[in-house]
């Protein structure tokens, strides 16, 4: 995990002063470390009953849609409201400072389907929770969840206790 964690950049200040930005851009940058980090994120889940991967808008799309090539399974994209053609199941939740959503198409998965998320990070763990939701009121399973990096003091964990929480590098 360390040269994943290598490639992994420190931004100060960004977006705001005080926050310390986990850039995962050097990683996907290089192909043997993001092939790497992608063998470690199923690795949980490999050989598992799983039938589609969800990844939230941007950075989720990244990883959540190699890791579903990797696991040879179908990609769940979950987007911000107004993105998806077809009719859609909404969640909103807060976040830190305000509020978001996010929306799925209402056939992306079916009653009893096993679905992993998969993100790029988590710190509050509130947008995870928010997809954890959302596919579960769709009839999902929700397999387990994977992150590149989690910011530990933020305790995100935490909201996703009932799930299997599966964290490649920790700050």
């Amino acid at each position: 995990m360390e040269q994943i964690k290598s490639h992994i950049r420190n931004i100060p200040d960004f977006p705001k002063p005080g926050i310390q930005f986990k850039d995962i851009t050097p990683l996907v940058k290089h192909p043997d470390i993001l092939n790497s980090a992608i063998n470690e994120l199923i690795k949980p889940f490999d050989g598992k009953d799983i039938d589609y991967v969800a990844g939230m808008e941007a950075r989720g799309f990244i990883f959540g849609a190699l890791a579903a090539r990797a696991l040879n399974i179908g990609f769940i994209p979950l987007r911000k409201p107004g993105k998806l053609p077809y009719d859609v199941q909404s969640i909103s939740y807060d976040l830190e400072y305000g509020s978001a959503a996010l929306e799925v198409h209402i056939d992306a998965v079916n009653p009893g389907d096993h679905v992993i998320l998969v993100d790029d990070l988590i710190a509050t763990g509130g947008t995870a929770a928010a997809s954890c939701t959302l596919l579960e009121n769709l009839g999902a399973v929700i397999a387990g969840c994977a992150f590149v990096v989690e910011l530990d003091e933020l305790k995100g964990r935490e909201k996703l206790s009932k799930y299997l929480v599966h964290s490649l590098v920790h700050y």
